[in-house]
């Protein structure tokens, strides 16, 4: 690999060239990310053309005399071209193409555990998986979404396998998924290695009269808002920090142009959380009572309630309706209610700027002190790290 060039001088603007597309949410989110960090450092002048995954790289990268890259390498046409420029460079793809160079990537397995426990928490005895054999991610998050539910559960997943009439057009992967479906034991929870397909997946639902969530729940990665929500049902999806891996990305590229050295391991960003929409909202056991419990608390976990009104919408016993969360759900209700709190608590930390005060107030803690221990004990971190964290 080519030598880098020196560093500029520190009083001249870094030109840096972003080969990143901006056809998807989560390229755009690295991107963002990015923006974030030069808010916060010295500013960069950057070279980005409108591009799509998998395109050539722009011909001006040729005679293009800059600083740094920060790429999506991809193919072999974009691992070439970044290895002739002979500057610092940061990848920020799983396909690893130019082994040597700085990586930052989502963490994988921490994505297939958050969409492996939002199916179990649902119930869940049967499961599969919906990925894509062109890249490393999907394989990634397709064994550790199998590792997780067989340690949680000692469960199975069944993993989708494109037959030779796949290939085609779109309306003949929508009929091979529709007979991968048909062959499915139900109800089933699946995860789908992008939202893209789940997406395929709820459309070979409909066009086989599966009842979605009921027959069969979807939850997709990326949490493309537009596209979950125009999805029918609208799309569960766990939340990649896209944000935060090209702030990382950002940082990475600082130091090498700066000559210091940077090591070419992973830097493998966690994800946020999950998004749940229409197409998980169920509980997938054959107790009435627990589904009707279960639905009571997440609809009003936080308006403060505590195992007394739980009780008060189900006609169960205390006993009774703690042997059968414990027996179903491998949890309490009074567990269930903490657990769907910490979840709005979490989501209104990465998402919003409102102070922990209002945040208690929202989610039916009295104080935000107790809030701040309760979330220390059941997450290892405080909400402020936490916040840190999702939003740096």
């Amino acid at each position: 690999m080519p030598r880098p060039r020196s560093s500029p001088p520190s009083s001249r603007r870094r030109q840096v060239a972003l080969l990143v597309e901006t056809s998807n949410a989560y390229a755009r989110g690295l991107l963002q990310g990015i923006v974030g960090y030069i808010r916060e450092h010295a500013p960069w002048s950057f070279h980005l053309m409108e591009q799509g995954r998998g395109d050539d790289p722009p011909a001006w990268l040729e005679q293009w005399r800059g600083d740094g890259i920060i790429a999506r390498i991809e193919t072999p046409r974009i691992a070439r071209a970044i290895i002739r420029a002979g500057v610092p460079a940061v990848d920020v793809s799983a396909a690893r193409l130019v082994p040597g160079l700085p990586w930052v990537e989502t963490d994988d397995a921490q994505i297939a555990r958050l969409a492996a426990e939002h199916l179990l928490e649902r119930g869940f005895k049967h499961f599969g998986f919906c990925g894509d054999a062109r890249f490393n991610w999907s394989a990634w998050r397709e064994r550790h979404f199998c590792d997780r539910l067989r340690a949680a559960a000692g469960a199975e997943a069944r993993c989708y396998r494109p037959s030779a009439t796949a290939a085609g057009d779109i309306a003949a992967q929508v009929a091979d998924l529709r007979r991968w479906l048909a062959e499915l034991p139900k109800p089933v929870g699946i995860m789908a290695a992008y939202d893209i397909r789940g997406q395929q997946v709820l459309d070979a639902c409909r066009s086989a009269g599966l009842a979605v969530p009921a027959d069969v729940a979807v939850i997709g990665v990326d949490n493309d808002e537009l596209l979950c929500d125009l999805a029918t049902p609208p799309l569960s999806s766990v939340i990649p920090n896209s944000h935060r891996a090209g702030y990382e990305a950002a940082a990475l590229l600082d130091g090498l142009m700066a000559g210091r050295l940077v090591g070419a391991e992973a830097r493998l960003i966690p994800p946020l959380g999950v998004a749940a929409r229409q197409s998980t909202d169920v509980l997938a056991v054959d107790d009435r009572e627990v589904a009707r419990a279960v639905q009571f608390i997440r609809e009003h976990a936080c308006d403060g309630i505590n195992v007394a009104d739980v009780l008060r919408a189900v006609p169960l016993s205390r006993r009774v309706l703690e042997q059968r969360f414990r027996r179903l759900l491998g949890r309490t209700p009074r567990a269930e209610i903490a657990h769907a709190r910490l979840a709005r608590v979490r989501q209104l930390l990465a998402e919003t700027g409102l102070p922990l005060y209002q945040i208690a107030e929202r989610v039916g803690f009295e104080h935000a002190e107790y809030l701040s221990v309760v979330f220390k004990r059941e997450t290892g971190q405080r909400p402020g790290a936490f916040r840190a964290a999702a939003r740096r």
